[in-house]
This record gives C-alpha cells, sequence and structure tokens, in this order.
C-alpha cells in the first residue's frame, strides 16, 4: 500500500462529523476515468442479472461483486477513502460483504417508495447494549451524479445512528422529520454508520443511478454474503488478503497474529498513532495478563 494514501487519512473534523451525524461524504474520491471504467463493469453486470421482474425501472441489487472484475477489488483500499475507514473502524477489519446497485429513473414513484431502516437486521434485535454499537459501516462510491435532490438520493437521518428507534409510520411512505437527501457528484464516496437510520429513494434524475457499497466490519463479525474470494488470496499483496478475510485460524479473528493483521504492521511503520490496540479507547491490547506480573486487568479476554 503506497504511504501517500495517508495524505487522506480521517481528520479530527471528519472524525467529530461523523461521530455526531453518522455519514461521511469524501469528494473526488474517484477520478473520472476511474469512474467510466467501473460504469462499464456494472452495465455488464447489470445486462446479465437484470431479468423481466426487474424490467427497466426496478433496482438491481447484486451481491458478492468482488469475484466479477480486479478493477472492484482495486477498491477495498481505495487511497483516499480506506484511510479513513481504518481511522474509524482501527486496523482488525475486513471486507464482509458487497452489493453494486442500479437504479434506473422513473417517470412516476413505485408503491412504496421508501424503506427506512439500520443495517444488520437480527443484530439490531439480539445485540444488548443501548445505543446499539456501530460494529460495521459501509462505503459507497457514487458512479453517476447524484446532486440533484430527487435523483435516486440514499435519504438519511442525521445524528439517528445514535438512536434505536425511529419516529416514522412504517408505510414506505412517509419519511422521519429532519430526513434529508445524500447529493452527490460522481466520483464521491459516501461513509455510512450501519446504525444510521437511511433509506432508498426513487430515481426522478436524468440518468440511472449506479453506485458500489463495501461494507467493513471487524474480523469477527461473519460475512453477510457469500463473499467467493479465496481465490484471488493468491495474486493479493497481504493487506489486502487481510481484507478479503484470509485468516491463520479461527482465531486469529479475536487474537490475531502479526501475520493475519498486516495492516497493522503497515501502520506500525507509517503511521504508528493508528496501530494501537483501539481506536475507541486507550486500554492495553485485550490478552490476559502475564502470569505473575501485577498490572490493571480490562477483562476483555
Amino acid at each position: 500500500m503506497d504511504p501517500a494514501c495517508l495524505r487522506f487519512s480521517l481528520t479530527e473534523a471528519e472524525r467529530q462529523r461523523f461521530q455526531e451525524e453518522g455519514f461521511l461524504v469524501v469528494p473526488e474520491a474517484l477520478d473520472r476515468a476511474a469512474v467510466d471504467a467501473l460504469i462499464a463493469v456494472v452495465d455488464r453486470i447489470d445486462a446479465r442479472e437484470r431479468t423481466p421482474s426487474h424490467g427497466q425501472s426496478r433496482l438491481l441489487s447484486f451481491a458478492n461483486f468482488l469475484p466479477e472484475d480486479d478493477l472492484l477489488v482495486d477498491l477495498i483500499d481505495c487511497p483516499r477513502v480506506f484511510p479513513k475507514v481504518w481511522g474509524i473502524l482501527g486496523w482488525n477489519i475486513y471486507v464482509y460483504h458487497t452489493h453494486l446497485d442500479t437504479l434506473p429513473r422513473v417517470e412516476t414513484a413505485p408503491a412504496k417508495p421508501v424503506a427506512w431502516h439500520q443495517d444488520s437486521m437480527r443484530v439490531n434485535d439480539e445485540i444488548e447494549c443501548h445505543p446499539r454499537p456501530r460494529l460495521s459501516l459501509k462505503v459507497a462510491y457514487y458512479l453517476t451524479d447524484v446532486s440533484g435532490s430527487n435523483w435516486g438520493n440514499t435519504l438519511v437521518v442525521p445524528g439517528s445512528h445514535l438512536q434505536d428507534e425511529l419516529d416514522c409510520p412504517d408505510d414506505g411512505v412517509s419519511n422521519p422529520q429532519g430526513a434529508i437527501p445524500v447529493r452527490v457528484p460522481a466520483g464521491a464516496a459516501l461513509l455510512l454508520d450501519r446504525r444510521l437510520w437511511h433509506s432508498r429513494s426513487p430515481n426522478f434524475g436524468p440518468h440511472a443511478r449506479k453506485a458500489l457499497w463495501y461494507g467493513y466490519s471487524y474480523r469477527w463479525l461473519r460475512p453477510k454474503d457469500e463473499m467467493t474470494v479465496r481465490h484471488l488470496y493468491e495474486r493479493v499483496d497481504p493487506i489486502r488478503r487481510q481484507l478479503l478475510g484470509g485468516a491463520s485460524c479461527a482465531n486469529s479473528a479475536y487474537d490475531p497474529e502479526a501475520a493475519d493483521v498486516p495492516l497493522r504492521g503497515w501502520l506500525e511503520k507509517h503511521q504508528p498513532q493508528d496501530s494501537r490496540g483501539s481506536p475507541h479507547h486507550d486500554q492495553a491490547q485485550a490478552r490476559p495478563p502475564i502470569h505473575g506480573i501485577r498490572g490493571r486487568n480490562t477483562g476483555r479476554r
């Protein structure tokens, strides 16, 4: 990984914005050439996967897309975005979920144009604390211009990631108070806390909305889709292998060796402040204390 990417590390202002609002927009994450090349990949997949039931107006959402093209793999450590991901989550991470969305333009709204939700489904029913923990975030690369307010934007309620319930009828039509459309140009990226209440919206814009979504989580969280990427391990660098789920054993997700998390080793060399035990607290790494030596035990075993 090129150390030049550190120019795009998460700033304190960005960290505060993400903590307070639950999302962050990164303009010019991709240049025009990259956008055009990725659109060609997305169009190829859409042409193959779109069925008569989708027609020419319904959303196509296609998961597990990394095996489709090396250009899609290249984005897992996008230089302008990935430093912000580890800045928020830390280094014990991987890509646990991907999906591409193509939303054609429409003339009339569908019967239920919105679907307000937090991501992760059963996690939100079975987790035992309030507010729910972040656990993961998603990055969306917008390949087409979504700068209009009714262009298939992702709708969000800033700050709602700290709320376990949303004051909004679940009727597929109503939007909660404070909802806004995320308006971004082609090539921008959206970082989204999985807890942030958000929704799709209909696309009345001039063209189809095309976006690539990458979900990052801690290595101990199970994949959300099939993630058939093992065949890529032998031809990617160690950090990408980590991000694709490579590991020496199951327990390495909880107690990793250096070879399991080369991202941490890279950070120790190039940006030591990001290689500490966790970005969320200043305590030592969560391991049992060495026998015979007194010390503060955090209990995280």
